[in-house]
């Protein structure tokens, strides 16, 4: 990915000298961010799903507060479980219940205002000696500032923090393509149709990748333009 200007970004990187828990990105990089919002993601989750970009600009325009997004799944014990009242506001968040109060998991996909690092500073190690993500979250929920966004029928998450999952992941992104003709999460593409790169530019892409099929993908975008609808 290097510095990011091969598709018009900016990318700077954060190392984390220990694995001391999600929370911790955010005063690793209280500095970086300087009181604004952020967005974070974990590296191991894809996200899929017409309308997605949509929902991502929703909880990126709030200056406050935070969004977390709740997808259903068959086996919520293995998450962060949301647990709604009977009006179906958010209660609370449990990690990895023995008892799961919904099928609701939440993601690895976080949009937090400019309060997350002094909030993060706060939270207490856990057992495992991490600052959790979920203690975070408990924070903004307490306040009432949290919103819990369900992702429904039409969206896939998928966690590939497994050999399994991977595999899962893998086939779920060829088995779209391959009937679709389209690639997902072509950072050429989001970068050609959000402006950040000419064709100039795309084309010194597609030439890298000629003799693959990704790379006659972004030459077929010089001739028809990017797809609105990319994800």
């Amino acid at each position: 990915m290097g510095d990011g200007s091969q598709w018009g970004l900016t990318i700077t990187y954060i190392t984390q000298p220990s694995p001391d828990g999600l929370a911790q990105a955010y005063i690793l990089a209280e500095d970086f961010l300087d009181g604004a919002p952020s967005a974070m993601v974990l590296g191991d989750n894809i996200f899929f799903g017409h309308g997605l970009p949509e929902m991502l600009a929703a909880a990126d325009s709030k200056d406050n507060g935070g969004t977390v997004f709740g997808y259903h799944v068959a086996d919520p014990e293995r998450y962060g479980v949301v647990k709604f009242d009977d009006d179906g506001t958010v209660e609370q968040i449990i990690e990895k219940p023995d008892v799961p109060p919904s099928n609701y998991a939440v993601t690895g996909l976080y949009f937090l205002d400019g309060d997350a690092p002094r909030r993060a500073k706060q939270v207490k190690p856990s057992h495992r000696g991490e600052l959790e993500i979920v203690t975070l979250l408990e924070s903004y929920l307490h306040d009432g500032t949290l919103s819990v966004e369900r992702m429904g029928r039409g969206y896939a998450w998928l966690d590939t923090g497994t050999h399994g999952s991977l595999l899962d992941a893998g086939n779920f992104v060829r088995t779209l393509s391959t009937r679709q003709g389209m690639q997902s999460g072509c950072p050429e593409e989001i970068a050609y149709m959000l402006g950040w790169i000419d064709d100039a530019k795309m084309a010194e892409h597609a030439e890298i990748f000629k003799k693959t099929d990704y790379g006659k993908y972004l030459k077929s975008l010089l001739r028809t333009g990017p797809t609105s609808d990319m994800i």
